[in-house]
């Protein structure tokens, strides 16, 4: 029998992306080829993006009809859930990446970002919410919540392995989140360079890549903890589990947050989480129980807080082997990926009925 075809509208270069598709051809046996728009949405690009976006209709519709597709699913619920709409390709799924995906609110394009989401959410057979919070934006937005799928991709936990750090003597912090200014690593460093003045022995390990780079190893240099800070730059996805389980906390302090895998793949390890106080964490942290919720840019606030959790082993301990029970009974890569791919084959096979 020939295998589904899935087209994928989609930035393929995101691990969120990467573990989407690979899940479906492990879980589902479906062939998938994908497309992407080639400008990024950042700042006087945005505009080149939209250019871009009202030119790729064609692009699209002629991928679709040499595919022959059995579905289309999108990455966003705006730009790409818009094409996915446009495509011709029934049925449609379409996934909602951030609380609203309608970032940033203070864009003039909020308005048009909003009114093709609307329409992707209408044509949409099957909308992907990855959390609670998500789903909560579509009630807003008056979606028909029949539609609705609330459930995150998961953790792959063969390769992310539980191993207990609490009874580790020394602070081992990590940070796994791209080195872009809405992650906020500076009010990381600050916090860290507080604990150094109060002569507390840490060793901090930052992974990851970005536009940030240089400038937030200038600073650790400036805040004198350059020592004790490890910048990895990118690594291999399967290197990163070991990192995890020999880090005694996770920190992870975004201005905005959907559903976290770094944040999962963290609770998986065994590694104690610190996040920031946003209603992305609060679906999934419980304040000083499974973790620590603190206020968005406050390195003051964290380093104290870095400093009660490292003092609390006991309290970590609890924690960690709640998250992991956690992630194995809600986040498990292999259970939800097979629900996800067998919700596609029933729409496509009702589609072809």
């Amino acid at each position: 029998m020939q295998k589904k075809r899935i087209l994928f509208l989609g930035e393929t270069y995101r691990a969120d992306a990467i573990t989407w598709m690979n899940g479906l051809k492990e879980f589902g046996d479906f062939e998938i080829v994908s497309w992407e728009l080639q400008t990024r949405s950042t700042g006087v690009s945005r505009l080149k993006r939209l250019v871009e976006l009202a030119k790729s209709f064609l692009t699209i519709r002629s991928i679709a009809k040499k595919f022959n597709a059995d579905m289309v699913i999108a990455e966003r619920t705006t730009s790409y859930g818009f094409l996915a709409a446009l495509s011709g390709i029934k049925p449609i799924a379409i996934a909602q990446q951030g609380i609203t995906d309608l970032w940033p609110e203070n864009s003039p394009l909020y308005p048009f970002k909003k009114i093709i989401q609307n329409y992707a959410f209408k044509k949409a057979d099957l909308i992907h919410a990855w959390g609670p919070v998500m789903a909560e934006h579509m009630k807003k937005s008056d979606v028909n919540m029949s539609k609705v799928m609330i459930l995150p991709k998961g953790i792959n936990l063969s390769l992310f392995e539980y191993r207990d750090t609490t009874n580790e003597p020394k602070l081992r912090a990590i940070v796994t989140r791209s080195l872009l200014p809405e992650y906020k690593h500076e009010i990381i460093l600050r916090a860290f360079s507080s604990l150094k003045k109060q002569k507390i022995p840490f060793e901090l390990t930052i992974i990851g890549d970005g536009i940030l780079f240089e400038k937030l190893k200038l600073l650790s240099k400036e805040l004198n903890i350059e020592n004790q800070v490890i910048f990895t730059g990118r690594i291999n996805n399967n290197d990163l589990p070991k990192l995890l389980q020999q880090s005694n906390l996770y920190i992870s302090m975004p201005t905005t947050e959907g559903v976290s895998a770094s944040l999962f793949e963290a609770m998986a390890c065994g590694s104690f989480p610190i996040v920031t106080d946003l209603p992305g964490n609060r679906s999934w942290i419980n304040q000083k129980e499974n973790g620590i919720l603190v206020e968005s840019e406050n390195s003051k606030k964290l380093a104290e807080e870095i400093i009660w959790s490292f003092q609390n082993p006991e309290i970590r301990q609890k924690a960690v082997l709640e998250n992991r029970k956690f992630i194995e009974n809600n986040a498990n890569y292999a259970v939800n990926m097979k629900k996800i791919a067998d919700e596609y084959h029933k729409l496509i096979n009702t589609k072809s009925n």
